[in-house]
């Protein structure tokens, strides 16, 4: 059943696809599953080369249950901004969550960064995060900084001189650009190597396919990011009786004349 918990059978699926060196997306296409459901209960469970169906399968449960048992007290929360599902909001989280470790991340850190991403305010500060994540000041410290290191967020100070946390519109261009230097300095390593092997030789001649492959693409990815760039700073989409007067009050010319 694609949209219910994962079953003691899957997770032993899960496991024998791991040994058997499959990639998520494949374990999942034969537990009729997505992706992102396989990716996440590995990595919550030990990796994939720590992960054990058993353990796993008990983690589970222990979370289960004690989900029921602060579930009255989730029951009085406050409700959600924008009248938000809380349920679903944290479902999305938790698959951010997941997403974000399968690019690299801790699960702290990528828990703290899903939450700067998700907050409307654009920032948050380290009690922000220490209530919502249940979790130390200092894990929330060491998470932060990682990310400010990576350049995935950066640090700033509002009026009441109070320490907040931003991840800048900017952050996803930073990225992609420093993506491509990476890919730059891979070419100008592969080219010292067609000249160490000699440039006539099998080996020279793949490495120079490898730099010229690598040229074009972080070519391709500088100038897709410049075109793009603009995007990041778009701004919420305005509702349709928000739009403002229709052409022909706004004094553009109607069909009549």
């Amino acid at each position: 059943m694609p949209g219910g918990r994962l079953t003691k059978q899957e997770r032993q699926q899960i496991a024998l696809g791991l040994a058997d060196d499959l990639s998520y997306a494949e374990i999942a296409r034969r537990l009729d599953r997505p992706t992102s459901t396989v990716t996440r209960e590995v990595l919550r469970n030990g990796g994939p080369g720590g992960y054990r169906a058993e353990l796993a399968h008990r983690a589970t449960e222990r979370r289960a249950q004690r989900s029921r048992q602060v579930a009255p007290r989730a029951a009085q929360a406050a409700p959600q901004a924008h009248g938000r599902d809380a349920a679903a909001v944290a479902e999305f989280e938790e698959s951010l969550t997941g997403v974000l470790m399968a690019s690299g991340l801790t699960r702290m850190t990528a828990r703290v960064l899903t939450c700067v991403f998700t907050t409307d305010a654009g920032s948050v500060t380290a009690a922000d995060l220490v209530q919502r994540l249940q979790v130390s000041p200092a894990s929330v410290s060491k998470a932060i900084t990682y990310l400010e290191r990576q350049g995935l967020v950066r640090r700033e100070r509002d009026e009441g001189r109070r320490e907040r946390y931003v991840a800048d519109n900017d952050v996803w261009y930073q990225s992609t650009i420093g993506s491509a230097r990476a890919n730059d300095q891979l070419a100008a390593t592969a080219r010292q190597g067609v000249v160490v092997l000699g440039a006539s030789t099998p080996a020279a001649a793949r490495l120079e396919n490898i730099a010229r492959f690598l040229d074009f693409i972080s070519e391709s990815i500088v100038r897709a990011a410049e075109q793009a760039r603009e995007v990041l700073h778009t701004g919420p989409a305005v509702a349709s009786g928000d739009a403002g007067p229709a052409p022909d009050e706004a004094g553009a010319p109607s069909r009549d004349g």
